[in-house]
């Protein structure tokens, strides 16, 4: 899975769910282990790779469409959405799954089209509360 997802000199361009703006992510290594380099302009988010696996079991368990609720680290989530998911201390990882502290939200922005994009899932790509369910 982590080759289909692109290197530094090779990175996968994606979208936002809004289809308003373009992101690349690649896989590369930090502290001995592998993690989803997210770059957005000139800002870099981390997040860990497990996220992938993690997200399609629990959406597949969940089995319906499910709001992405994106927001930064300093706003709160909306319970019940991927971003609120991606932060709950109820997560395999027991929290973020942002690595970058300051930078550890936008799960629910910038995860969901990878996740389409490795045929995960499917994601709605409306102006304003976009979702996904697992494939």
């Amino acid at each position: 899975m982590k080759d289909k997802i692109g290197t530094k000199e090779h990175p996968m361009l994606l979208k936002t769910p809004p289809l308003s703006s373009e992101f690349t992510m690649h896989v590369d290594e930090k502290d001995g282990r592998d993690v989803l380099v997210c770059t957005v302009g000139k800002t870099v988010l981390l997040y860990n790779i497990q996220c992938i696996e993690d997200l399609h079991k629990m959406l597949l368990e969940y089995g319906d469409w499910m709001l992405l609720g994106s927001a930064d680290e300093q706003k709160p989530a909306k319970e019940g959405t991927v971003e609120a998911w991606g932060r709950s201390e109820s997560n395999p990882v027991g929290g973020w799954y942002g690595l970058k502290k300051g930078l550890r939200g936008r799960f629910g922005m910038y995860i969901p089209p990878l996740m389409e994009a490795l045929g995960l899932a499917e994601v709605t790509h409306d102006a304003k509360g976009n979702k996904m369910r697992a494939k």
